[in-house]
Formats: structure tokens, sequence, C-alpha cells
């Protein structure tokens, strides 16, 4: 009677665990072969997210959708050029002054060795008693005096030529030189990267011409009872990514306007370049501290000489940093992504094992679209509970 009112328990297949195991690890390999091809899909998604706004204000003014799409491409390429030319002509007069800078730099190494001499031998005749310092000046006189006499006595005698071996002739093919060899092996190595980052401007226009038609086929993927949750989702996704990469922009645009307020104010070369370099860099999770120090230290190698102005930018820098990302980060970034710091650090080793320096910056913007989809779908509502906050 017992046995029958005793509750049994499905148990779980073996083969099922097997094929999840195996399904991880060959999506996992999959994004890792496919790094370049789903690093230029992930960066051409939030490039639509972000331009999406802009296409539909067109579009209620009476702009068909494909043209609206166009014009808001075009409005961000140029954007994107005029930047990158300013930064080019920055950054070419760097270029022109490195000459002085390695010198500056060769300066400053002759330096610090000729103090870490003096700093040797006053160290050696603080520990070394007089005498011995005496016996072994001795010493060393002695032998610098019989080094020649022994040079003089192991001089060898000059010896006859041997006549030149007959070598038959060999015909050799001429290789390729070393800078051609170089440059083709570098060319190679980013041509995957140039090719996939050729199709980002078509990539990016196709998903706002065709949004209406991709976001209808997409939902009829699911049955009705599941489409109004798949529609909510990628909603989410889409306001979670432009609310997580607009407000990284504020807030690096802020710290840069601060640096580049510093930088001018102590006269640092190339304050607008190094000032805009530090501010963003501020963002990089866990290093972006040292990242945004470096270039300001070495910007001023060619100028400072006084160790206080070294110190007094690092300062300048760490306080920054830290009011950025302990005070403005939560309430700019951090209340739109809901990720808890063990999800957010696991998140970065995993996507940057996976696909590198852009693994780093792209971790938490794809943690975060998983998470909303989690939170809207009740199957998953657990999975984004333990990824939260």
């Amino acid at each position: 009677m017992s046995s029958a009112l005793t509750p049994t328990i499905p148990a779980q297949k073996p083969g099922n665990k097997s094929f999840t195991v195996l399904a991880v690890a060959a999506a996992i390999a999959l994004l890792y072969f496919g790094r370049v091809f789903f690093i230029t899909l992930a960066i051409g998604i939030i490039i639509a997210f972000l331009l999406d706004p802009l296409v539909t204000a067109f579009v209620r003014v009476r702009l068909p959708r494909p043209v609206a799409s166009f014009v808001v491409c075009s409005i961000a390429l140029l954007a994107l050029y005029l930047t990158g030319l300013g930064l080019y002509t920055e950054f070419s007069g760097l270029v022109e002054d490195l000459p002085t800078y390695s010198q500056r730099v060769n300066e400053l190494v002759d330096s610090v060795a000729t103090q870490a001499d003096q700093f040797e031998k006053k160290t050696y005749e603080v520990m070394v008693p007089k005498r011995f310092q005496t016996r072994e000046q001795q010493i060393e006189t002695q032998q610098s005096n019989l080094r020649p006499q022994r040079k003089k006595k192991a001089t060898p005698e000059p010896l006859t030529p041997a006549p030149p071996a007959i070598i038959p002739e060999v015909r050799i093919h001429p290789e390729p030189t070393p800078l051609l060899t170089y440059l083709y092996d570098y060319l190679r190595s980013f041509y995957d990267v140039f090719l996939m980052a050729s199709f980002v401007p078509f990539l990016v226009y196709f998903m706002l011409s065709w949004r209406d038609h991709m976001r209808r086929s997409f939902l009829y993927l699911f049955p009705a009872s599941d489409r109004y949750i798949a529609g909510k989702s990628g909603e989410r996704v889409a306001e979670m990514v432009r609310a997580y990469v607009i407000g990284n922009f504020i807030l690096g645009a802020m710290l840069a306007i601060l640096t580049c307020s510093f930088f001018f104010a102590i006269k640092l070369p190339y304050w607008l370049l190094i000032g805009i370099l530090s501010g963003f860099l501020s963002l990089v999770p866990y290093v972006g501290l040292p990242l945004a120090i470096i270039p300001a230290l070495l910007a001023g190698l060619a100028t400072f000489d006084h160790p206080g102005k070294y110190f007094l930018m690092a300062a300048v820098i760490a306080v920054l940093h830290l009011t950025g990302l302990n005070f403005l980060y939560p309430k700019m970034v951090g209340s739109r992504v809901h990720l808890n710091p063990l999800v957010v650090t696991i998140a970065l080793m995993l996507w940057g094992t996976l696909w590198g320096a852009i693994g780093l910056i792209l971790a938490i913007p794809i943690t975060a679209a998983i998470k909303a989809v989690c939170d809207n779908v009740s199957s998953l509502q657990g999975y984004g509970k333990l990824l939260g906050d």
C-alpha cells in the first residue's frame, strides 16, 4: 500500500546529459573558430540597434525605410570618417616627434643606469671593509698589467693561406626579400578581419531597411502563443544594448573632457589625443586604470623633467577613474544591465578567451542580452535570476 502511494521520480537519461555537454562544447568550438564571422555579426547587430531610433524618426516624416536607412548609414559613416581624420591628424604629429621621444627615453635610461651604478658602488663601499677593497683593487691592477703581456706571448704566427677550392657553378633561385615576406605575412593575418569589416556597412544597412520583414519572419518561427514573448524579448535586448552602449559613451566622453581639460592646463603635448584615449580606456574592465595612465606618462617624456608631474597625472587619472566607475557607472550603465560581479568576471574571462580583446568589450552586452531573454521566458527565469544582481 505504501509503495503505491510513494511518488515516482522520473530518472534522467544519461544520453540527454551527454548530448547537452557535446552541444555546449560544439557551440564553444564554433564561436572560437568562427570568431571573425560572429564578431562581425555582433558588431553589426549592436550598430543596427543604435541607429534604429534615427531610422524610425525619418520614417515618421514619411520617408521610405530603405531611403531612411541609407541616409542614417551615410551620416554615421561621415561622422566616423571625420572622427578618424581628426585622430589621424593628431597621431601623425605624434609620429613626427618620435625621434625626440626616443632620444628622451635614451637619456632617461642612461641616467637610470648611472644612478644604479653609483648606488651599487656606495653599497659596496658601505658593506665591504676598506682593507678588502684595497686588496681587491691591487689584484685588479696586477691582472690588468699582466693581460697585455699574455696577449703578446699568445700571438700566433701568420699562416700561409690555402689555395681556394674550385666550387662548381650552381644556379640559385632568388628568394623573396625579407621585407616583402614580412609584409605578406602581416597582411595575410589581417585579411579575414579586413574582409569581414568591409561587410559591416552593408550588414547594418540591410538590418535597418529589412527590420520589419525580418521581425515578422522571426516571430513566425514560434507558436502563436509564444510570439508575444519572443517579440518582447527582442525589444528588451535592443533597449538594453542601446542603454549600455550610449551610457558607456556618455561616461567615456565625460571622462575624456575632464582629462583633456587637465592635460591642457598642465601643457601636456597632444593633450586632445591623449585625453580622449585616457578617458575611454578608463572604461575597460579591470585594466582600465593602467591603460589610461600609460599614454599620459609616455606623452610627458619629451616635456616634463620633474617626477612630481608624473605622479600628479597618475593621481588625477586615478581619481577620475575611481569616481567614474564607482559613482557614475552604476547610475548610468549598471542600472540597465543588472549583472552580478561574479557573472561579469566569468563573462570577461570566457569571451576574452574566445575572442581576445574585442571579446572583453562585447562580453557584458552579450551576457546582458542573454539575461534579458531569460527574464522574459518563463522557463528560463531561474537562469536570469542566477545571472542578475
